[in-house]
């Protein structure tokens, strides 16, 4: 089950390292690299909208078996599903692009 208040606050901390950093782009694919499973978060109409970034594999593993499993996650607030569809492009490797 998510839990959205721990979601927001993994994505404020996420802000925070971006924000400092001399290359923000970087900065980004770096925290999207170093976890198992990265999901935007976004206002909608009915609170918080999500969209994985990473790790969808793995969430599906997970589901189909009905099991617990260890991974690391994070989350990155973007301002919409636009953005998140993009920022998943944007830091998916090409030879992956043309698969999906």
């Amino acid at each position: 089950m998510l839990n959205f208040d721990e979601l927001r606050e993994l994505a404020a901390d996420v802000r925070v390292f971006v924000d400092v950093a001399e290359d923000k782009a970087e900065a980004l694919r770096s925290v999207i690299r170093a976890y198992d499973v990265v999901l935007a978060i976004f206002p909608s109409g009915d609170g918080m909208g999500l969209h994985v970034i990473k790790g969808k594999d793995i969430l599906d593993k997970i589901a189909k078996s009905c099991t617990h499993a260890i991974y690391s996650h994070t989350a990155i607030a973007v301002p919409d599903l636009e953005h998140a569809e993009a920022l998943k492009y944007l830091t998916t490797p090409p030879e992956q692009r043309i698969a999906a």
